[in-house]
This record gives structure tokens, sequence and C-alpha cells, in this order.
């Protein structure tokens, strides 16, 4: 099954290059998923910044307060799209963070 992700940025804000990063790393991560679907780059305005995995918002800059950590957005981004996925060293970070958090 083909998925894909839509990456709306702020235009008014230059935030064009932190989105094009975000889209080559989900790419690069999700090369399989996204064949077919891919990324899309939306421009906006208004301080916007949000991430969409097939039609569902994963990261709202407002919402979220901030920019997504790229690891964090990774795993929002499998858990919708390839939930039986192991993103490796990314699991291994969340893992250690819940271990020092406990």
């Amino acid at each position: 099954m083909s998925h894909s992700i839509r990456i709306e940025y702020c235009t008014q804000c230059s935030w064009m290059p932190r989105a094009t990063w975000v889209a080559q790393e989900l790419l690069t991560t999700f090369v399989d998923e996204l064949r077919g679907g891919g990324v899309t780059l939306v421009p906006g305005t208004g301080g916007i910044f949000e991430i969409q995995a097939d039609g569902d918002r994963i990261w709202s800059r407002a919402d979220d307060d901030g920019f997504p950590d790229i690891v964090e957005l990774k795993r929002r981004v499998r858990d919708r799209i390839a939930p039986e996925r192991a993103l490796g060293h990314a699991d291994r970070a969340a893992a250690r963070a819940d271990d020092t958090a406990s």
C-alpha cells in the first residue's frame, strides 16, 4: 500500500529549508512505504508548520509546541503508516529515554 506525507510550511517565516529537510529524512527512512505516494510540500502562511500522514495530522507546530524532533517525528509517521516496522536507533533512543524517566 502506498502512503503519502503532506508538509505545510510558512513561506513568511522562511521555513522551506526545514520542510525540505524533513521531507528528505522521511523519504530516506520510509522509501518503500512512500513509493507511489511520496511527500508533498505545501506553501502556507501565518506561522504554519504541519505534517500529515495519509490525511491525519501527526505534527502541528502550534499544538505540539514547536518543531518536531526528527526521531519523534519518524516514530509518529511509522506508527501511522508502518506500525510493524522497527526504526532501529530511533526505537533504542526512545527506550533509553523511557528508562531514565522511570
